[in-house]
């Protein structure tokens, strides 16, 4: 796997692909129709009290800043293989298992994006943990330093390439 700058994201190749068509969707039809339904509740009259427009107008808010998002997103991706190769190394699209403090924890490593709605917990490669596990290997005792300022051993018990 490549280096990653602090902007690059890993997202795997299913990932981008929907993201790509969020976007699309959101630029074009998403656009059209917030802009029909605020002209459609300008036109109920009065708009200090008007609750039909101000919905629409957050709404239009919310919408435009997913598009910043993904736009950002897309712009830093780097797309990988899916799954990322099963060699027992912590890296971006992999399910890392970690014991911590005597509890075990189950995740994917990455970006919340590759699980696409998946319950399953998502560690960023850029927190604390993600920083100080991403490249090890399976089996590895890695000390951190937590945010806190106190250093904390994790034992990383399995890794396997993210199967969504």
């Amino acid at each position: 796997m490549a280096e990653t700058t602090p902007e690059t994201t890993y997202l795997t190749r299913a990932a981008h692909e929907r993201l790509t068509s969020e976007l699309e969707q959101l630029k074009g039809e998403g656009r059209r129709d917030i802009a029909y339904r605020i002209e459609e509740a300008r036109s109920e009259g009065d708009l200090k009290e008007n609750g039909g427009y101000h919905a629409a107008k957050e709404e239009q808010g919310k919408m435009e800043a997913r598009i910043a998002q993904l736009t950002r997103l897309l712009e830093n991706a780097e797309v990988g293989e899916e799954p990322p190769a099963d060699d027992g190394v912590v890296e971006p699209g992999m399910v890392v298992t970690i014991e911590m403090f005597g509890d075990t924890e189950t995740f994917l490593f990455g970006n919340r994006e590759i699980a696409d709605g998946d319950d399953l917990e998502v560690y960023s490669e850029k927190s604390p943990l993600g920083q100080a596990i991403n490249g090890h290997k399976q089996g590895e005792t890695i000390g951190y330093e937590a945010p806190n300022g106190k250093t904390i051993d994790v034992r990383i018990v399995g890794v396997k390439p993210y199967e969504g």
